[in-house]
């Protein structure tokens, strides 16, 4: 399977997963709502897949994949299989103690992370009970990240890509037909999340078969091997959970706000931002890694230059639009998608104000997935993590000084508080990323042209007036029906991007490419 063919695969099922989450969300919405029993299900279902980063898509996978990738090229068929059984045994070793401890101390995780649920009794027996649910999911998506690495070093690259797309469909289900079994009808949700990670584990396994590896658990934490891989997990764990610290921080000081749906209504607006990113910003990165780690090995200074020019005017060409469109269109995007029945105007509202202010940081979130390959495509992981370690701890005082800005102005949605934290040190982030790179000679001249620059100004403002034009028609979003709702949705964005492209065609943009 080739390069383009795999990518191909991979962005085709990306883009299948995201679509079915956006089902999933749009229900999660119209059923439960914005209250404090969804705010005690985000925190719940948060803190497991803090883990999962670190376990499954974080520190391991970047340990263990080249691992085995190296075992692999040495043609020795039974000592790779005997690798595969002591890293799936050493694994499993340390998860099941991660998980009791996690279990045990279910009510002290719950009061750290989610202070604001002290004082409500039944709120807070709720989200530890939900805790204890989903924790297990932190276990099986870890197992499944190992049969993806396995699977994804043999060239299958489809059923790893398509696993995820599992969680959504049993979280739906889980919604349509197990929500009236509970007093608390959220419940329903992280008693699918633990069904989900069972059967996200349970199709993957019939595919190692089919490889002719049947991995048996076997704890062997002297293997050389394994060893290895406990030695490359150490300077990545930092790095690849302090995204995730940041989530939890918010998540936690969202718990505190009086305005109740706080981490709801992050929760929402967060998964917007992720949509554009993911598609966009990770599919770049994961292609200009592999090129700019062959430049930098055959010492091709031009090429690599011109590697991330290319991804960095690229990703701005992507950007720039989606932030300016969602960042005008929040609300009617957001009632679109999720105000319906229990999910309020009101809480659209809210959930638009903090998705307005993520949108003015949607070109340094992409930007940062840019830069940062340039970092690991020479081996030099220390100086990304100490980065984002400013940048987290730039986070934390943002946090409370937006909120508090935002408390003495007698703004009522304060978790916009957050979402400026976020924007802030993400820009920072940027910024110091891209410095460094200057200050090593990695950057040596501008990665995006004035040329390009004011073409894509002209552009937006052209898509600027056809939004604003739009917004003078003043429809009224929530009188009508959903696919009334859709139909006018698509038709603005349509327009809207048309204008920027035919507007960048016109100025031939496409030179700056080249």
């Amino acid at each position: 399977m080739n390069l383009f063919r795999s990518t191909a695969v991979v962005s085709i099922f990306t883009l299948i997963s995201r679509i079915a989450g956006f089902i999933r969300d749009a229900m999660f919405a119209r059923f439960f709502g914005a209250s404090v029993w969804t705010d005690a299900f985000v925190v719940a279902f948060k803190i497991p897949n803090f883990m999962r980063r670190i376990f499954a898509e974080g520190s391991f996978s970047l340990a263990f994949i080249p691992v085995l990738n190296e075992l692999k090229a040495r043609d020795d068929e039974q000592y790779l299989k005997q690798f595969i059984s002591h890293i799936m045994g050493c694994l499993l070793a340390v998860l099941l103690i991660v998980l009791a401890l996690m279990e045990l101390l279910a009510p002290g995780i719950i009061m750290a992370f989610a202070p604001g649920f002290v004082d409500q009794p039944s709120v807070f027996a709720v989200a530890v009970d939900m805790l204890r649910i989903t924790l297990p999911y932190m276990l099986l998506i870890s197992l499944v990240a190992f049969c993806s690495g396995v699977l994804n070093s043999f060239g299958r690259f489809a059923v790893p890509a398509a696993t995820p797309i599992l969680l959504n469909v049993v979280l739906i289900l889980s919604m349509l037909y197990l929500r009236d079994e509970f007093a608390v009808p959220v419940m329903s949700l992280a008693v699918g999340v633990l069904i989900a990670g069972f059967v996200q584990l349970m199709f993957q396994i019939p595919f190692l078969f089919r490889l002719g590896i049947i991995p048996k658990p076997v704890v062997r934490f002297h293997d050389p091997e394994v060893r290895k891989v406990m030695t490359l997990m150490l300077p990545t764990l930092l790095g690849s959970s302090v995204a995730q610290i940041n989530l939890l921080i918010d998540t936690m000081l969202a718990t505190l706000l009086p305005l109740v749906g706080s981490p709801t209504y992050l929760y929402y607006s967060d998964r917007l931002l992720e949509f554009p990113l993911g598609l966009f910003g990770i599919a770049i990165a994961t292609v200009i890694l592999p090129r700019l780690s062959q430049t930098f090995a055959r010492k091709d200074q031009a090429e690599y230059q011109q590697t991330l020019r290319w991804a960095m005017s690229l990703a701005m060409f992507v950007a720039l639009p989606s932030a300016l469109g969602l960042l005008v269109l929040a609300q009617p995007v957001v009632i679109t998608l999720f105000a319906y029945d229990q999910f309020s105007l009101q809480s659209a509202q809210f959930t638009s104000y903090s998705l307005m202010v993520f949108m003015l940081g949607l070109p340094a979130f992409v930007g940062n997935k840019v830069l940062l390959p340039a970092f690991y495509s020479r081996k030099d992981a220390k100086s990304p993590v100490k980065i984002a370690l400013k940048a987290m701890l730039a986070n934390v005082i943002m946090n409370f000084a937006f909120v508090g800005f935002l408390y003495y102005l007698e703004v009522v949605s304060l978790h916009m508080g957050l979402a400026m934290a976020g924007v802030g040190s993400a820009w920072m982030q940027c910024a110091w990323l891209y410095r460094k790179l200057k200050a090593d000679g990695v950057i040596t001249e501008a990665l995006l042209r004035f040329s390009l620059i004011w073409k894509m100004l002209v552009s937006l403002l052209v898509m600027a007036v056809v939004l604003v034009v739009h917004w003078m028609m003043d429809i009224q979003w929530y009188q009508l029906r959903w696919y009334e709702r859709f139909w006018q949705l698509f038709t603005v964005i349509t327009v809207a991007g048309m204008s920027y492209l035919v507007s960048m065609w016109l100025l031939q943009a496409k030179k700056e490419f080249e």
